[in-house]
């Protein structure tokens, strides 16, 4: 066995995706937390939990955006997630490959839901 495989010298391959993935899987927490705090800080003040209230929060551009920006920091968050479910646990590549092309569609769709459903309102 060559001495570069052995100890903290040892040649590391594969996809390095680690440290970049956890980082933003933390980010994306982050804003789903903030995003959380600003509706129930919105719920403590109003007390409004009608349809006429809901809808007159997020008939604001600018809560529009927020709920966007929550919605694809969800979707990322559980792409990564899951993402690397499949490749700890799915071997075969083939399987792997459709397991994730479906995946992404699905978040894909569930994206595209939530804008249309955002921007009805």
């Amino acid at each position: 066995m060559p001495i570069y495989q052995i100890g903290p010298k040892r040649l590391v391959v594969g996809a390095h995706y680690g440290l970049k993935e956890w980082i933003i899987q933390r980010a994306t927490a982050i804003v789903m937390v903030v995003f959380t705090i600003v509706l129930l800080a919105n719920y403590t003040i109003t007390g409004s939990a009608t349809y006429e209230g809901w809808a007159s929060l997020f008939s604001n551009q600018l809560m529009k955006l927020l709920t966007l920006l929550f919605f694809i920091s969800l979707f990322y968050h559980a792409w990564i997630g899951i993402r690397d479910i499949w490749m700890d646990y799915i071997k075969p590549v083939s399987i792997r490959l459709t397991l994730q092309v479906l995946t992404v569609l699905y978040l894909v769709a569930c994206a595209a839901y939530a804008v249309q459903i955002l921007w009805k309102v």
